[in-house]
């Protein structure tokens, strides 16, 4: 026997994921085998599974809370924006096209199919599927053809629970509002509620918990304290970096430039959990702070796009101001073709075909193709010898002079590229800082003494404190009691 419940919220960036990361380690202890499952997502953060593929990271954080390996059919549609109106269209692991949004919402229900042969595979695996909404039901203009929220959950004949976000403030309204402004189908498939977020006393929402139930006829499931664990989990979106202010400088500082199509950007965590290092996300029209030891340029859904914005920043010049000063730089994927020399797109795969100069920090070029690698690979730092794991996820090839120096060998063959003065470094592998061993030698060649920190471990320990952070604000028996059952 399988069951099967969704978990949708009030607006984005609610908690939906986490929500879903915590039951779903909490079920997984309970003994259940446990699957999440996200029918479309909208992230430019993404994973590579074991068969080949992509999906977001969000899901593959939840496959490791439930203890299972990541599969491209826990997130079959995944939408990477490429520009302020298009992006790209991942199915089932594979890219199928670039669209627009109109295009893609005119064309979406196509894709209904394969969402629910992901969603099928993944509950034959399971028992218990926990499903993840995107956005919020309340946008009853996208209700036409959805595949996010209550589209899916009618095609799969599923149950519900609304998410609120009380930190935000008006959660009564927010969850009095959706269930009011759903038509009376999907009002019914909101079987209950919870509140996120919360702090203080949850004794003073007691009135506002008894007048949800009355107004919505639903129970409320609990209210959820702010979890602090939290920081140390990859964040699923990148509104998450607009709030990613430095506050107290605490040892070397690494800054990252704030790219508007930011990709992969937990690539990053582990550094941020560093006790000897500073990393400050430089916001746009910001400049870079003098004092960085090391600059990131981190990977990016749009590499030519995003090098016009970084010009447009002036952090071009600061940059060179850097360097001439002795402070390093690092370019991770999309990062790692903007140091290049020139950036050539002869299939016009991000914009007009042609050509385009990079920074020149790099004696490369770089060539964007239509074959995406996809990859998991571990292998060794050239520079400090050590062991170092990671994936590729990237469109292009890159070769010339500075590539005679890789960052490191994957697999026997070389990676990226070190400028002959050192300063300047790239490479196309994401997640390499979760290497305890590289991100400590690493560290230490920038003055910072090495860490304690066990990255893995620590996500691993993170995870098990929100299962019981929900066990003991939820009522997961109730939860499971909602579950549909096939």
């Amino acid at each position: 026997m399988t069951r099967a419940i969704m978990f949708m919220g009030t607006g984005s960036d609610v908690g939906k994921s986490l929500i879903v990361a915590g039951l779903a380690r909490a079920f997984a202890n309970r003994g259940l085998r446990v699957q999440p499952f996200k029918p479309q997502n909208m992230s430019n953060n993404a994973a590579v599974t074991a068969d080949g593929g992509e999906i977001g990271r969000a899901q593959a954080l939840q496959a490791r809370a439930a203890r299972v390996p990541p599969s491209v059919h826990m997130n079959p549609i995944l939408l990477k924006p490429e520009t302020t109106t298009g992006a790209q269209v991942i199915v089932q692991g594979k890219r199928q096209a670039s669209m627009t949004a109109r295009e893609y919402f005119r064309s979406r229900m196509r894709y209904m199919d394969a969402c629910l042969e992901s969603f099928y595979k993944v509950a034959a695996q399971a028992d218990l599927v926990l499903v993840e909404g995107a956005g919020s039901p309340g946008e009853i203009n996208l209700r036409n053809g959805d595949l996010a929220n209550m589209g899916f959950a009618e095609a799969a004949d599923l149950p519900a629970v609304l998410i609120g976000d009380i930190h935000r403030g008006g959660v009564i309204a927010s969850i009095a509002g959706t269930f009011d402004i759903l038509p009376p189908e999907d009002r019914a498939r909101l079987k209950a509620f919870l509140i996120n977020k919360f702090h203080g006393d949850p004794e003073l929402f007691s009135e506002g918990r008894s007048f949800l139930e009355q107004r919505t006829g639903t129970p409320c499931v609990g209210i959820v304290p702010h979890f602090e664990g939290a920081r140390s989990l990859p964040a699923e979106d990148a509104v998450a970096l607009e709030d990613a202010l430095t506050t107290t400088q605490k040892g070397v500082r690494i800054s990252v430039l704030r790219l508007p199509r930011i990709a992969n950007f937990d690539d990053l965590d582990p550094l941020r959990l560093e006790a000897g290092v500073t990393l400050t996300f430089v916001q746009p029209g910001e400049p870079i702070p003098a004092d960085s030891r090391l600059v990131i340029i981190p990977g990016s859904k749009s590499t030519v796009s995003d090098l016009a914005a970084l010009r447009k920043e002036g952090w071009d010049i600061d940059l060179l101001a850097h360097v001439r000063r002795g402070g390093l730089v690092l370019g991770l994927c999309g990062g790692y073709q903007m140091l290049g020399k020139t950036i050539a797109d002869p299939q016009g795969l991000e914009a007009e075909a042609g050509l385009v100069p990079g920074l020149g920090l790099l004696d490369v070029e770089t060539t964007l193709l239509s074959d995406k690698t996809l990859t998991r690979i571990g292998g060794t730092h050239v520079p400090t010898g050590a062991a170092l794991e990671g994936y590729e996820i990237h469109l292009g090839k890159t070769a010339g002079a500075d590539c005679a120096r890789p960052f490191a060998l994957l697999g026997g063959r070389p990676d990226g590229a070190i400028s002959a003065s050192g300063q300047v470094m790239g490479s196309y592998l994401h997640g390499c800082f979760g290497s305890d061993a590289f991100r400590s030698k690493f560290l230490e060649s920038l003055g910072v003494q090495a860490s304690e920190l066990r990255f893995e471990e620590t996500v691993e320990r993170v995870l098990d404190q929100l299962a019981a952070h929900l066990e003991a604000h939820l009522d997961l028996d109730l939860i499971l009691s909602l579950a549909r059952e096939f």
